[in-house]
């Protein structure tokens, strides 16, 4: 395989060439296979040459059809080339992995119709493979065990055998088990509380043997948003402990639909604490040869930590529409977690002379002890530091404390955009109402390039927009019937995202009594593996999707979506996350409340026209836009041009 895709030059700009060689196969390759040729799309790829050239950071903004995705993956593909180091693409979600490297998808597209061999390969986050720990418990558990048992006798034979594994063979992705629904896929999945470093499995596990056949890749290395930002989160602390970092070293990284990396940046440098987990964590100690002081502290340490979290979830509030709990801290929390610090800081001390003695295991000792400091660490904060945000959670194994950064500015500038790299973020909604001020200044960005082109489809022609109104105020009942008129007039074909989860459980239990949509299959997110239930609906064409996280990414031309139903206007939810932003906000509703909806709601309505061919109608259920002319005039600033808003629910 020649290592460039076009005659190199190596007394001119490497750059330059790449530009050249990328606007020969938008003006004449791909046109000569079917593709059209995008004016829009050529403007973003002389955009991102500069990005490319000066090692730049850049917020690349194009409307759906622009067809950016290409793009990016032509400079990246090349730049990595250049460089001898893989390029990064991390996506918002797994759905949005799966477009890009599924049959047909746009890095398929370029393989073949560029006659070109591209190397790349997928780093999913650990939360999408099979835990094999947890896969033992499940069937050896009291629901669904059948189930988990045949799934266990269906994974490959060398993993219940200790035969030296030959060559990769990837198997445990989530989306291999599509029949299990997100409840299931819960009990055996890998999640944060999983102590792989003592693993005597994980040379066996799925998730490991993906790790080590990603870092091979030459070209792209693929990725979500997330699993990015735990790679930099972790780096400094996995290369301490003599490990290699979540991704390999690499030349640049792409964020499509980059409006979602601040969440993913938050999420990553989250602390998390659960009382089972640290028991646990604790309890190997004592299987070794310990002093009695020692001994007595861990326990000690078992029933403070014990007490502590029922305090804790005592000072619990729920939070409509989120599962997310508020805390109401009191002075009892605060002494319960004074307490539990005093018996962690005196474990740590002991520990200090146990590792003299040489009598327990080194690396299990080295284990405890970064546990224990991030405890200390995380409690502290939770105490005293106003910078972070903290919530609880509830499972099945107990209360989780989550501690995570209000901001995430001075991290991502000192461990992202020093690098000294390209780094794009890719989007149709990056400004809001024509400024990246809002993206920018959340990322802690000054110095940046940017760019907006908008869609090349005739929206005024394809597109109409609907707010029903009302006359009791926009009541679930209401709701219902302009849904039920809305489905029938597309006859099913619809996407329907709704703002909560307990909204799209509710509609599913009505839905049943509606013998006018008897004829409609219903399909919900959570029920299926996501790529293989956005897959369902695009084949039945007369099928209806329900979805809370679809906002963005969905991709479905032709007739299969040809009505988009917003349950309710986007807004952020009243969870701790976002009270914290707007007490920290002089205007909250307009700096915080109403940017991220109107984000959100254009990528929402993205959804419907994909392609030349496709039109249809978007509802947006919203009593609001009715009373409040301020708010309308935002959501009509973000319409596209020529679409106006329609009162009436056509029959």
């Amino acid at each position: 395989m020649a290592r460039y895709p076009f005659a190199y030059d190596r007394g001119q700009p490497y750059m330059g060439q790449v530009s050249d060689w990328i606007a020969d196969i938008f003006y004449e390759v791909l046109p000569e296979a079917g593709f059209e040729v995008r004016d829009e799309q050529i403007y973003m790829a002389f955009q991102l040459e500069r990005a490319f050239a000066e090692k730049k950071t850049i917020f690349a903004e194009a409307g759906v059809g622009t067809g950016k995705t290409l793009v990016y993956l032509l400079y990246a593909i090349c730049y990595a080339r250049y460089m001898n180091k893989p390029a990064i693409i991390a996506c918002a979600d797994e759905s949005l992995i799966e477009q890009l490297v599924k049959p047909g998808g746009d890095i398929d597209k370029l393989s073949r119709h560029l006659n070109m061999t591209i190397d790349a390969r997928l780093a999913k986050s650990p939360d999408q493979y099979v835990c094999l720990v947890k896969l033992d418990e499940a069937r050896l558990g009291h629901d669904d065990v059948g189930l988990y048992r045949d799934l266990h006798e269906s994974l490959p034979e060398f993993v219940h055998t200790r035969e030296a594994l030959q060559s990769f063979h990837a198997y445990g992705d989530r989306k291999d088990y599509p029949h299990l629904n997100d409840a299931q896929w819960q009990k055996i999945g890998w999640d944060a509380f999983q102590d792989c470093f003592v693993c005597d499995r994980r040379h066996r596990c799925g998730q490991t043997l993906s790790r080590d056949n990603y870092r091979r890749a030459t070209d792209l290395i693929i990725c979500s948003h997330d699993f990015y930002m735990e790679h930099v989160w972790t780096y400094e602390g996995r290369k301490r402990e003599g490990q290699l970092p979540l991704l390999p070293e690499h030349c640049t990284v792409v964020f499509d639909e980059g409006h979602l990396m601040e969440a993913a940046a938050q999420k990553a440098l989250t602390y998390k604490l659960k009382h089972v987990v640290f028991e646990e964590l604790v309890t190997r100690l004592l299987k070794g040869e310990i002093r009695e002081t020692l001994a007595v502290l861990i326990d000690e340490a078992i029933d403070q930590s014990e007490m502590m979290f029922d305090v804790l979830e005592s000072c619990c509030q729920p939070i409509p529409g989120s599962e997310r709990k508020q805390i109401i801290m009191n002075e009892r929390l605060l002494q319960e977690i004074h307490r539990l610090c005093e018996i962690l800081t005196a474990i740590e001390e002991e520990l200090v002379f146990e590792s003299e003695l040489f009598t327990l295991n080194d690396y299990q000792l080295r284990i405890v002890e970064e546990h224990l400091e991030m405890m200390q660490k995380a409690l502290g904060l939770f105490q005293h530091d106003q910078a972070f945000i903290c919530w609880a959670t509830d499972s099945i194994t107990g209360l989780s404390l989550v501690v995570m950064p209000r901001t995430v500015k001075e991290v991502l500038r000192e461990r992202v955009f020093s690098a000294n790299m390209p780094i794009v973020f890719s989007s149709a909604t990056l400004s809001v109402e024509g400024s990246f001020a809002y993206m920018a200044d959340s990322l802690g960005l000054d110095d940046y390039l940017s760019f907006s082109v908008n869609s090349p489809y005739d929206y005024k022609e394809r597109m109409e927009v609907i707010v029903p109104e009302w006359t009791a105020g926009g009541s679930f009942t209401e709701k219902m019937d302009a849904a039920e008129q809305l489905l029938k007039r597309s006859d099913g074909r619809a996407l329907m995202l709704f703002p909560t989860r307990e909204e799209l459980q509710r509609f599913k239990q009505e839905i049943a009594n509606r013998p006018g949509c008897a004829g409609f299959r219903f399909l919900f997110e959570g029920d299926q593996e996501i790529s293989h239930l956005i897959a369902a609906f695009q084949e039945d064409e007369r099928s209806v999707l329900g979805a809370v996280s679809l906002w963005e990414g969905l991709d479905v031309p032709g007739p299969s979506l040809s009505n988009v139903i917003v349950w309710a206007l986007p807004f952020p939810p009243q969870d701790p996350v976002f009270m914290a932003k707007r007490q920290a906000s002089s205007s909250p509703f307009e700096e915080v409340d109403i940017p991220y909806m109107l984000l959100r709601l254009r990528q929402g309505m993205g959804r419907l026209i994909r392609s030349r061919e496709d039109k249809g109608i978007i509802a947006i259920f919203s009593e609001e836009l009715h009373r409040d002319q301020t708010l309308r005039e935002h959501v009509l600033r973000v319409l596209p041009e020529g679409v106006e808003l329609s009162a009436a629910v056509a029959k």
